[in-house]
């Protein structure tokens, strides 16, 4: 069986025991348009090779049961010409000159460059009339799937991939639009529960007299028209995993009643007097600062504790814009292809704007505008006049986010005075230099010498700042 080289949506195959790399690796092929498939073990893989074949392999060497070089034997004396890239952590004479004995096409070094290794599998894929170019972004795809290439979503990626096995809770941050349900849905399916089901509740969305029935059910009369017994989420997500989003904004008294499932892994139902016992994970969200909601009263710490074993952050769009042209990209064909309206692009004009909105909604407000214009622009270019109306004014959000922080502080000052605290301006000066750091560091995605120069400050002025606030809070 060969291969079918004249597709351009290639298939790829990454083999890897490495949980956190064949994660990492297939996100950023797909988010390149492949077609990938993942395996854990190599005999997987060739078990599948009745089924199908690839167009291209990514092979680890060192992996339980059988090796990359036994494999890449294996898959050449069934499919002689199959480009199979090789990768290792330990890049001796030995394995190198093994893989390209064995007919691997490109010898692949840990840890390599994403960017790289996409590269890579456009390189090794077979030529058509040419060089090949790299596949479009993959239509059924776009809005499904955790798309960037920004260092923090790189970290992201990674962070998953090593989570997905483990049986921990995790608290997903990050402002209201970011993606926070599709972090969870990549835990869930990257993970033994991936079988499981995955349900998924907004908490803000629910009335706060209907939650307690909605998370744990009721029996038939536990209230004025409960006619019949209603399942709810905990026992709907048994074995698999429970997504309870905008956590923040739980009531209190259910928060206690969450803890104890969370605990103990039972419950009753509303009304009910049978003990019912599930078995999920629980992975939760919030947009909000949920220390600060502890340190206010509207939020339990034991809860807040118990809830953020692990914690991932993703970061608002404005902090990884060099994403925004692959993602409005994504989008515009995904919403051309399900609205039957013709392929669309944006100019370069309208590109610059996109990528100079701050983007107030984060990525849903980018997929969302997306849509509007597949459906309402009159041509196959999409141009700036056709972003008019689309994208608030950039001062005008820019203020309004300005002032927010003002206010916030004024009203921390009354609350702090009013309970008779001291030293509020040491305490204040501390945050706010703490939250230019983050800030800073974040968006320069670690790297000190930038983040100095954005602050205005020497570098080694910074990295005693960082060294200080560390200090501080441990």
């Amino acid at each position: 069986m060969a291969p079918d080289r004249s597709r351009q949506d290639a298939t790829v195959w990454v083999v890897d025991d490495d949980r956190s790399v064949r994660f990492v690796l297939a996100q950023a092929l797909r988010d390149a348009g492949f077609a990938v498939r993942a395996f854990e073990r190599a005999a997987d893989a060739l078990d599948e090779l009745d089924a199908e074949a690839p167009d291209l392999v990514f092979t680890d060497v060192r992996m339980p049961g059988m090796d990359g070089l036994a494999f890449l034997d294996a898959l050449h004396a069934r499919i002689p010409a199959l480009p199979v890239v090789v990768m290792s952590a330990y890049t001796d004479i030995a394995a190198t000159a093994g893989a390209f004995r064995g007919g691997a096409r490109e010898f692949l070094s840990k840890p390599f460059d994403l960017d790289d290794a996409v590269a890579l599998a456009a390189r090794a894929l077979p030529r058509e009339g040419g060089e090949r170019r790299a596949p479009e972004p993959a239509a059924a795809d776009v809005g499904e799937q955790l798309l960037g290439d920004a260092p923090a979503m790189r970290d992201l990626f990674r962070a998953i991939g090593r989570l997905a096995q483990a049986p921990l809770s995790v608290l997903v941050t990050g402002e209201t639009g970011t993606g926070k349900e599709l972090v969870a849905r990549a835990l869930h399916r990257e993970s033994p529960r991936a079988r499981g089901p995955f349900v998924a509740l907004n908490t803000a969305a629910i009335p706060s007299e209907l939650l307690e029935s909605e998370l744990f059910g009721h029996e038939v009369g536990a209230f004025t028209g409960a006619a019949r017994r209603h399942v709810g989420r905990f026992e709907q997500a048994d074995g698999g995993t429970l997504f309870l989003d905008e956590i923040g904004d739980m009531p209190a008294g259910l928060q206690t009643r969450l803890l104890r499932v969370l605990a103990e892994g039972e419950f009753f139902r509303v009304g009910g007097r049978e003990l019912i016992r599930v078995d999920v994970r629980v992975i939760a969200a919030t947009h909000q600062d949920l220390e600060r909601r502890v340190a206010e009263g509207q939020f339990r710490a034991d809860l807040l504790h118990r809830l953020d074993v692990v914690r991932l952050r993703l970061p608002p769009l404005r902090e990884r814009t060099g994403d925004i042209p692959a993602l409005a990209a994504s989008f515009l064909a995904r919403a051309a292809s399900e609205l039957g309206a013709p392929a669309r692009r944006f100019s370069a004009e309208a590109m610059a704007e996109l990528v100079a909105y701050p983007w107030p909604g984060n990525v849903r407000e980018l997929r969302n505008l997306c849509w509007r214009v597949a459906a309402l622009a009159p041509g196959e270019t999409v141009g700036r006049a056709d972003l008019a109306g689309a994208l608030r004014p950039p001062d005008a959000t820019a203020a309004a986010s300005d002032a927010d922080w003002a206010v916030q502080l004024g009203a921390w000052a009354r609350r702090a005075l009013a309970a008779g605290e001291t030293g509020l301006h040491a305490a204040a000066l501390e945050r706010f230099e703490q939250a230019l750091l983050e800030a800073a560091l974040e968006h320069t995605g670690g790297h000190r010498q930038r983040a100095a120069a954005k602050l205005g400050l020497g570098r080694n002025t910074l990295a005693r700042k960082v060294g200080s606030a560390r200090g501080g809070r441990r």
